[in-house]
């Protein structure tokens, strides 16, 4: 069983074998001008992205619905995020970003008024930071709790869903909460609400996820089926991305603040969590050289593989001198924790300016 609300490493492969996702790298031939991230297999699963492929060579329309969950701060890890938005941007999606406040009331314990100011004060101000337009007409930020045509479609469709199947998915007892078991239900009127008449009616939609979040989209599917005749809908389509691991080891989480790097951190906060963080080396430079690092295992090329978006032959090259013991931890450290303090650097500026107007976006 997977837990969309733990912090569980979870085994890839296990997604692949045991539910039915599909390597990403049988459909990266045919996408046009990947993503670095579909290229360096970090976007690693897919269900039915065809349909997507079709509607972007055909200049078809389609949506993309990936939501934001306002229950800490915004860290690096969360950047693969915006990366992916900016490339659906680029070929043409409507993109539908739902703040799951509701699920951060129920799942959380976190209030309305809370969730709303980190949601403008860390994820809208970093989306708008990190280079993605929220003002375009072709995408719509909102609030779950103030979205009347999203919770009107959940209402309906929890009429066909029942605890059992819940319990099977999520693991829900006697004790879970009314809020946290209809907090899915929200979630695939989110995913399904594009598709509506008042919208523009069905189209091909996808949603791109960290594994943990399969239980929402298995449930989505069958639900969409249950509702076909009534609505037309098509079976969402998924992408799954890798975890970015944490500086102390793990998965890199707003809940363990060792782990990650916040985009509010100053660019010299982030360059010392980089120079301290775990690399793949050998204990002694000795071995290093005989032996070869580990770069599978380190951090610091980790960084580099999620997030300097240049050449893939110069991450190649990393790679090769790490593996092959002539490229030392203490040089590639420095070299990142110098390429991340220049990134946080541009960042902080732009930030601090996305603050002044990321409150307008929840207006529109």
């Amino acid at each position: 069983m997977i837990d969309p609300w733990g912090s569980a490493n979870l085994e890839y492969m296990d997604l692949i074998e045991k539910f039915g996702v599909r390597p990403f790298s049988e459909v990266l031939d045919d996408v046009p001008e990947p993503s670095w991230l579909m290229r360096r297999g970090i976007v690693f699963g897919h269900r039915d992205y065809g349909r997507i492929l079709e509607a972007i060579r055909s200049g078809s329309d389609f949506a993309v619905v990936t939501g934001m969950m306002p229950s800490g701060r915004m860290h690096i890890g969360h950047k693969m995020i915006v990366d992916q938005l900016r490339w659906y941007d680029k070929v043409g999606a409507e993109i539908f970003i739902p703040i799951a406040d509701m699920e951060a009331y129920s799942a959380r314990g976190i209030d309305f008024e809370t969730s709303r100011r980190i949601a403008i004060e860390e994820y809208i101000a970093g989306y708008i930071a990190l280079g993605l337009d929220l003002t375009k007409d072709n995408i719509h930020v909102y609030l779950q709790s103030e979205n009347l045509m999203v919770e009107d479609l959940a209402y309906v469709l929890a009429g066909k869903v029942n605890f059992n199947e819940l319990r099977a998915i999520y693991g829900f007892t006697g004790s879970t909460s009314m809020a946290h078991m209809y907090a899915p239900i929200i979630q695939v009127a989110d995913i399904l609400h594009p598709q509506l008449e008042e919208l523009g009616g069905p189209r091909p939609t996808v949603v791109p996820v960290g594994p943990d979040q399969d239980p929402h989209i298995r449930l989505t599917r069958d639900i969409a089926g249950r509702f076909r005749e009534k609505y037309g809908f098509i079976l969402p389509s998924s992408t799954y991305h890798r975890f970015m691991g944490g500086l102390t080891g793990g998965k890199m989480s707003s809940s363990r603040p060792k782990s990650a790097i916040f985009l509010s951190d100053t660019p010299e906060e982030a360059e010392e969590k980089i120079r301290n963080a775990k690399t793949g080396g050998r204990e002694t430079l000795k071995e290093q050289r005989e032996l070869g690092g580990v770069p599978e295992d380190c951090i610091i090329y980790e960084t580099l593989l999620y997030h300097m978006s240049g050449s893939d032959p110069e991450l190649e090259e990393i790679y090769e001198s790490c593996r092959n013991g002539t490229l030392m931890c203490g040089e590639c450290k420095n070299n990142t924790a110098e390429f991340i303090r220049k990134f946080f650097e541009e960042l902080s500026r732009k930030r601090k300016k996305a603050l002044s107007t990321a409150g307008r976006v929840l207006e529109g």
